[in-house]
């Protein structure tokens, strides 16, 4: 038997986090669970330690580390807190893959640690690439390491190119469900209800990453990770509304032929093909059925009513750290839609005011992104009434 892998989950208890654990858990001859970490959620994070006995955990929030720490001092498990704290976990020679769940910009740092100390990364949190592609994927060549999306789109395309590295990519299509809002007008957009945003038709998600998807931002910022992950220009990468979410993404080669990869909307899924590839494991999945949907449909979005699919495509235009700046504003909008601050189509205007407002810089590196995520925030914050 091969050696089991060492697993560092970080971000165990958002909605990735917590399927991989069920992964980890159907597999135990192939995984060993290192390292599990939480932002604030102390409670599941001590619950998930007690039943999957990692080696580690963390809890990024320091105000609830002796919290933590009480709660499993009858455990052997080493208890950590704080962002450092995060980074250095992941440099374990026990730990081998590292499944960064992180929501947003928190996943920059530790995984541009984890890429330096030679693991092979299992990308759950495309702001990564969104906000420091560049960067992250220069690392990754200097260091020899592999990064495998967990995204469902992102994991489709790279499912679709293993025996085509060889071969040129000419388009890919990411699939989007469209949201709960899908042919809705601009001015019906005005009047959503946090409610109806957090109503997803398909997929079960994080409340951020489930008003993403109601803006079609989370397509957007899809579209730019997908630019660094397959080394692709703006105009090869494009967006394709299918309300079923059965088609999870196509690949177009150079001769005119399509692959595309199929299946039921279940996370479960890439994060397994991410953490055992190039191995397929047998799964109990419910599987696809074609007489179930015998139709499966197709349409264009709308960037000029869903404005921040335009915004991401405006991004990778500029260059630099300008993707960086949007998904900052983003972050910032998001969070006070969901606190009832702001109108659902105030989160791509404060988007667009903040790209527009604040300078990208050209040539960036680590610092600048720092740089350039504390400017919008700052400059979004100022512009929620």
């Amino acid at each position: 038997m091969t050696q089991k892998k060492g697993i560092a989950i970080l971000g165990s208890t958002g909605s990735i986090g917590t399927q991989a654990l069920e992964v980890l858990e159907s597999y135990p001859d192939h995984f060993d669970l290192q390292v599990i970490t939480a932002g604030k959620n102390a409670d599941l994070l001590i619950t998930q330690a007690i039943k999957h006995q990692p080696n580690s955990v963390v809890i990024t929030d320091e105000s609830q580390y002796l919290y933590v720490k009480e709660a499993l001092k009858n455990q052997d498990i080493h208890v950590y807190a704080g962002a450092e704290a995060l980074c250095q976990v992941v440099e374990s020679s026990e730990v081998h893959v590292v499944l960064t769940a992180l929501v947003g910009y928190a996943g920059l740092k530790p995984t541009l640690r984890a890429i330096e100390a030679k693991k092979t990364i299992a990308l759950a949190n495309k702001e990564t690439l969104v906000v420091a592609g560049e960067l992250v994927t220069k690392m990754a060549r200097e260091h020899g390491v592999n990064i495998y999306p967990v995204d469902s789109e992102h994991s489709a395309i790279f499912q679709c190119l293993v025996g085509e590295f060889h071969n040129p990519i000419e388009k890919i299509y990411l699939t989007a469900s469209g949201g709960p809002f899908r042919g809705w007008s601009a001015e019906q957009l005005a009047s959503v209800t946090r409610a109806q945003a957090l109503k997803h038709p398909n997929w079960s998600m994080g409340a951020k990453i489930t008003i993403d998807s109601a803006t079609l931002m989370n397509k957007g910022l899809e579209v730019i990770e997908a630019k660094w992950l397959f080394n692709l220009r703006p105009d090869q990468i494009d967006v394709i509304v299918h309300p079923q979410s059965i088609v999870h993404s196509l690949v177009q080669f150079e001769d005119g032929s399509m692959k595309a990869q199929m299946g039921l909307p279940d996370m479960k899924l890439p994060i397994q093909f991410a953490l055992t590839y190039p191995d397929r494991l047998p799964t109990t999945f419910p599987r696809f059925n074609f007489m179930d949907y015998p139709q499966l449909t197709f349409e264009a979005p709308s960037r000029d009513v869903f404005r921040n699919l335009g915004l991401a495509y405006d991004a990778m235009d500029t260059g630099g750290t300008a993707a960086c700046i949007l998904n900052a504003a983003n972050e910032v909008a998001v969070e006070a839609y969901l606190n009832d601050q702001i109108h659902f189509t105030d989160i791509a205007r404060i988007n667009e005011a903040t790209l527009n407002a604040v300078q990208s810089q050209s040539t960036p590196v680590y610092e600048d992104f720092v740089r350039s995520d504390e400017e919008a925030r700052a400059f979004a914050r100022g512009r929620i009434k």
